[in-house]
């Protein structure tokens, strides 16, 4: 499109679960509901339009064996521009990519820092590796590193124990989540198992990745303090794997780890239920490729979520809890059209027709 050139989408915008109009148009990169007077050099493009996709949880710049150079981390996000994924949370990555926020053809990212994790209780070069006394130091630095997130990592594998066991004593924890807030941060964990929860969530956190350690007397507690989850399943999906690696050597761990995965389901769809709020994260980076938000669409569906309620985990409630805008008036168009309305079958999220980043029609 050209200088002056407008972009006129029609068939269905879906600007929210009961917002349904039957056009926009991109002026000047922002969005509008109002034809613009006298313009010549129109696009139109029909179909169903959402707000551009959002992975809660993903690393640009992370690698299996930490840090990846320039090209890589910019092979990542134009792998999840390519999918319509136009707002990216980067729950933790070595790597300084603020380059990205100079690029108006690469997805806007909400950084979380680098990982926060206990020495020798995580994957080795993703995060700092410090002890309880050093807790509060380090989120104070990723809090004011980040875009209004920081990034625990809150249980891990004990070798000793030959399990997944807490991290964090309560107290550090407690200070560290104060200061994150004074600083006007949120915290976020990884958490896999159950015995890490409670401390977390009455320290005050806002939201836990993966979660698959929530169980019925947790559920309540999550609930009433407003704690989000963003279960990330295509990467629990990997469980049975990694339980399979660990068989000989961490018989308890591989055994929990299995326990997790098969009751993923069930945990998600209680948490749904009880009214925690539930967000759409794919882990991609490290181990997992980019670009999988379709597919965790997917599987929250098949958890039992509503399609309407995943996509707005996606679109609409994603943006809204991260701060950012939707397809509202005057705000910056970003936008993805689909052939058929995605509320029917959210499968259809795996085949853009169209993805605008800022205004202008991507290849």
């Amino acid at each position: 499109m050209s200088d002056g050139a407008v972009l006129h989408v029609k068939g269905r915008v879906l600007a929210g679960p009961e917002d349904v109009r039957d056009e926009l148009w991109v002026v000047g990169g922002r969005v509008s509901y109002d034809r613009p007077a006298g313009a010549r050099d129109i696009t139109t493009v029909a179909g169903w339009a959402l707000p551009g996709l959002v992975d809660a949880h993903c690393h640009v710049g992370l690698g299996a064996h930490g840090p990846v150079d320039a090209d890589t981390a910019e092979k990542q996000a134009l792998t999840d521009r390519g999918t319509g994924t136009l707002l990216l949370r980067d729950a933790g990555s070595p790597s300084d990519t603020r380059w990205i926020d100079d690029r108006a053809d690469l997805p806007k990212i909400i950084r979380a820092g680098r990982h926060i994790a206990r020495t020798r209780r995580y994957i080795r070069n993703y995060a700092w590796e410090i002890e309880p006394e050093d807790l509060v130091g380090y989120v104070a630095q990723e809090a004011r590193r980040g875009d209004g997130w920081v990034k625990l990592v809150g249980d891990w594998i004990d070798r000793d124990l030959g399990d997944l066991s807490p991290c964090w004593p309560r107290e550090p924890v407690e200070a560290a989540i104060a200061e994150a807030h004074r600083l006007g941060a949120r915290v976020t964990a990884h958490c896999f198992a159950e015995n890490s929860l409670r401390d977390l969530v009455e320290a005050g956190i806002d939201c836990v990745e993966h979660a698959t350690g929530l169980t019925e007397d947790l559920i309540p507690l999550f609930a009433e303090r407003g704690v989000a989850i963003v279960p990330t399943l295509v990467n629990i999906a990997t469980f049975p794997r990694l339980a399979d690696g660990g068989d000989s050597k961490y018989p308890r761990w591989s055994a929990h780890m299995r326990r997790l995965h098969e009751r993923r389901y069930d945990t998600v769809r209680a948490a749904r239920d009880a009214g925690i709020p539930v967000y759409v994260g794919t882990d991609a980076g490290g181990s997992l490729a980019h670009g999988l938000v379709a597919d965790e669409v997917a599987e929250l569906v098949t958890a039992g979520i509503p399609p309407v309620e995943a996509l707005s985990a996606t679109t609409w409630g994603a943006r809204a809890w991260l701060g950012r805008p939707g397809l509202d008036e005057g705000a910056p168009a970003d936008l993805v059209v689909y052939e058929a309305d995605p509320r029917a079958d959210v499968r259809v999220l795996a085949a853009p027709r169209r993805v605008v980043l800022n205004g202008a029609v991507v290849e």
